[in-house]
């Protein structure tokens, strides 16, 4: 049974900081292309960053230069550091992997940016 789970989000203030995790079970985490999304209120969910087995990585170009995804294998979790937080950043923010063509979610965190 796959699972997903996902930790670190918070309220922070524009300029700001914070690390998401997810650690993930019942896959064979080191060859699994792992991503992370956001959905804000009304709108859909939307593409942050992904990492490959290879650890080749994508951006939004919404987030290029100020977050970074990384995989730990050993600890089956990918991170997302968050740095330069703007209130649009503010959603919340799902850990997604893909295994035999379907997809599986984190139950998500809120990530909260104030002004």
């Amino acid at each position: 049974q796959v699972q997903l789970v996902e930790s670190g989000g918070g309220l922070v203030r524009t300029g700001g900081s914070l690390r998401l995790s997810c650690v993930a079970s019942g896959i064979i985490f080191s060859i699994n292309t792992m991503g992370w999304y956001r959905q804000a209120p009304g709108k859909q969910r939307d593409l942050v960053a992904t990492i490959s087995r290879g650890d080749s990585t994508n951006y939004a170009d919404s987030v290029k230069g100020r977050f970074t995804i990384s995989r730990d294998n050993a600890k089956n979790t990918v991170y997302l550091q968050m740095n330069s937080l703007k209130p649009e950043d503010t959603a919340v923010y799902y850990c997604n992997t893909i295994v035999v063509f379907k997809g599986y979610w984190g139950q998500g965190t809120q990530v909260t940016v104030s002004s």
